[in-house]
């Protein structure tokens, strides 16, 4: 992973209400998928089904407890990283107040976008100390473990809802 942006203003962007193969409504209303943009040797996949688990829980765990929405994006960003990543950003629901950790592992990548009211509680300085968090791990090797450090100290940045 090379480098991280933080931040963006915001823009409406329309969404698709169909949801494509590999994406659910959890119970809280969030929206999960699973995206794959290489085609996995065999049946490899990045997670096991436990610790896709566990993502969807810290997910959800961290959400509650900051008030923000956080959402994971894993796959290719394209030739222009960081502007996938705001425009991913920009589709989820209340993006305001939502943090997107958009990781692509082939590219070596990671992208951090923040809404205009997510920045409020979670200013530049304590993205960067999750984002270099994460890098560690994932030059390790660690994919799984570097989102779910990253997810709690970005929570703990962000604190709890008011």
């Amino acid at each position: 992973m090379a480098s991280g942006e933080h931040g963006h203003g915001g823009s409406i962007v329309a969404v698709d209400p169909d949801l494509p193969e590999g994406t659910v409504v959890t119970n809280s209303g969030r929206v999960s998928a699973a995206e794959n943009y290489v085609e996995p040797a065999g049946n490899e996949h990045p997670f096991t089904p436990v610790q896709l688990s566990r993502l969807d829980e810290a997910l959800t765990l961290t959400s509650r407890e900051t008030g923000l929405r956080f959402a994971i994006y894993l796959g290719d960003l394209g030739d222009d990283a960081h502007r996938t990543a705001v425009d991913l950003h920009g589709r989820i629901d209340g993006f305001d107040e939502a943090v997107l950790v958009a990781v692509s592992p082939e590219q070596r990548r990671l992208e951090i976008v923040t809404g205009a009211e997510a920045k409020i509680r979670l200013p530049d300085r304590g993205a960067k100390l999750a984002l270099m968090s994460m890098v560690a791990s994932f030059k390790e090797g660690d994919l799984f473990g570097g989102l779910m450090s990253g997810l709690r100290m970005l929570a703990d940045q962000a604190g709890s809802r008011s």
